[in-house]
């Protein structure tokens, strides 16, 4: 058993205050993989007052100094790879080598592209030729609260703490109670690359108590935050009280087109994006709209794929998905696959319960549901688990009016080999992202959505901008 209680406060591990102890389930087998303790008010004043001290003098450092420190930490993070990769392993039940690839090399690539845009920023610069006594300068907003889920627990740790570092924040990490573990050994990686007292400081803890103490805290400048959708409206009310500033990455129902003329691989490549990461990601192309044509080739293929499709232990080697994070998601999701069912959608793969052979571990059949409409609650709630819908569609509009008709607007998905229709259809859909024909959002891309999806955007500049202000100075000579 694993116990790490303590927490990551001023340079140092520290006791909490009050401890409340829970257990960390690993989803693959239902049972204890480790033993943390929830942090409470008294726990994250003092982080906050250690990251208040501490960027008295970190938010005047020099790009050099915080370079520096950011390049020992990608050394020492690459050396720490396997040991990031187990932690994912047992407390979200990635499959071994779907986290060993994706899930901790993404954390290794945003570092990377972080490290090469602060090299590049420029955080003082005249305002341009017509007024050269104009002067910008880009300044840390101050103390940062940044909150991460558990579905990608290291890619969102290192999109919201590398940029942080890089623009002279300081901040306190509150990770998902639900998967710590790997946010923990980022804190010792800082600790062990010798960042200053206080610029990061990491406790663990629920929503309804340390995040709302996190959130209010009246010394707290900015609030970043990925989760749902619900508690980015809570955390928004929190900051509107004194006006803190907010970056809010939250869910999506992406609509992913394919058109009659796709490539041969449009289908299954669309629903291996909406099963991947066990259908736990907030970009997945969880609606599949297809043109009329194709529609009955286009469902019995799924059919076969997603029947086909393997479910397996994490600690596997190979290409399958594991279980779902909880026994909560995994309540929900059921409860939704029976929703589609009773809506009168066309259960064509997959469905309730749990794949054969899987009887311990909350894993979820792949499942497909046919005869979709935009008005049933699986096209219209985040399910958040390997259930893909498909609607048919007949004319272009139509499609565009459909993958529209969401409170989201994260991520869409368009397969077509006619280059006019992308650029006609990318430019009316109402999301953050559009991904044409399986290319894939770049590392360095902006990363965020409209409406419901969210505030803001991560990675890339437009990530480090996240963290500055900016200030006009008049007659800089």
């Amino acid at each position: 058993m694993i116990e790490k209680k303590n927490f990551y406060i001023n340079g140092s591990w520290v006791a909490p205050k009050n401890p409340k102890d829970i257990q960390v389930i690993n989803p693959a087998t239902e049972k204890s993989c480790a033993v943390i303790s929830l942090g409470g008010k008294e726990d994250v004043n003092d982080a906050v007052l250690a990251a208040k001290e501490a960027f008295k003098t970190w938010g005047f450092s020099s790009k050099e100094e915080r370079l520096s420190l950011l390049e020992s930490f990608y050394a020492l993070y690459k050396k720490r790879w396997n040991d990031i990769t187990d932690a994912i392993i047992q407390e979200m039940g990635a499959p071994k080598d779907f986290a060993l690839k994706l899930q901790t090399g993404t954390g290794a690539s945003h570092t990377k592209s972080f490290i090469r845009y602060l090299k590049e920023f420029e955080f003082e610069k005249p305002l341009g030729e017509h007024a050269k006594n104009q002067r910008l300068i880009y300044e840390p907003k101050g103390v940062c609260a940044l909150i991460t889920p558990w579905n990608w627990p290291i890619n969102q740790v290192t999109l919201k703490v590398i940029p942080a570092l890089a623009s002279g924040c300081t901040m306190v990490l509150k990770p998902s109670e639900l998967a710590p573990l790997s946010a923990m050994i980022i804190a010792e990686l800082i600790d062990e690359a010798k960042f200053p007292k206080g610029v990061f400081n990491l406790v663990n803890g629920d929503g309804a108590t340390t995040g709302d103490a996190l959130t209010s805290h009246p010394d707290v400048n900015m609030i970043s935050f990925t989760g749902s959708t619900r508690a980015g409206a809570l955390i928004s009310q929190n900051a509107a009280k004194d006006f803190k500033r907010v970056s809010l990455e939250l869910g999506g129902k992406g609509a992913n087109i394919i058109f009659k003329d796709a490539d041969a691989e449009a289908i299954e490549r669309g629903a291996l994006r909406c099963f991947r990461n066990s259908g736990q990601s907030c970009n997945a192309p969880t609606r599949m709209l297809v043109e009329k044509p194709i529609y009955d080739e286009a469902v019995e293929r799924l059919r076969k794929y997603a029947s086909e499709f393997k479910v397996d232990d994490p600690n596997k080697e190979g290409e399958h998905i594991g279980p779902v994070i909880s026994e909560t998601q995994f309540n929900k999701i059921q409860g939704l696959i029976q929703k589609g069912i009773d809506e009168g959608a066309k259960l064509v793969a997959g469905g309730p319960g749990k794949p054969d052979g899987l009887n311990d571990g909350y894993y979820v059949k792949p499942t497909v549901f046919a005869d979709v409409n935009n008005d049933m609650e699986i096209a219209r709630t985040e399910i958040f688990g390997p259930v893909l819908s498909v609607i048919p569609f007949e004319t272009e509009e139509e499609a565009i009016q459909i993958a529209n008709d969401t409170d989201y607007g994260l991520t869409n998905y368009i397969q077509t080999q006619d280059n006019d229709k992308v650029q006609r259809v990318a430019r009316k859909l109402r999301s953050g992202m559009v991904d044409v024909n399986g290319a894939g959002i770049a590392v360095d891309a902006p990363f965020g959505g409209f409406k419901h999806s969210g505030i803001g955007r991560e990675a890339g500049k437009e990530g480090l901008l996240e963290f500055l202000e900016v200030k006009s100075v008049g007659g800089w000579n």
